[in-house]
């Protein structure tokens, strides 16, 4: 499996906004493919998958900012087994102590 990453897309660039993902999980993408449109501070760019594969998760939410350089995705390759989605973990509940 690879990570696909927000890549730099202008020499100033520190993060991107996930405007809209145009491929959901269990996608087949080709390198070339645009999956990804990311907002900058100057404009709307559409990213493009380096390689071939099928979107086995999306990490990045539509309007999250994520920093250059972190996954944006998780791209499987042909014959590879899926990966299982983590699972929130419900925090415990704390007792509270009765009263007499």
């Amino acid at each position: 499996m690879a990570e696909f990453i927000m890549p730099s897309l202008g020499a100033d660039m520190e993060s991107g906004t996930v405007l809209e993902w145009l491929v959901k999980p269990g996608a087949t993408v080709k390198r070339g493919d645009i999956i990804v449109v990311v907002g900058t501070e100057k404009g709307e760019i559409e990213v493009e998958v380096f390689e071939d594969g099928i979107v086995d998760q999306v990490l990045a939410a539509e309007g999250a900012e994520v920093p250059v350089g972190q996954a944006l995705a998780v791209i499987r390759k042909e014959g590879e087994v899926a990966s299982i989605p983590a699972q929130p973990t419900a925090e415990p509940v704390a007792e509270t102590a009765a009263e007499p």
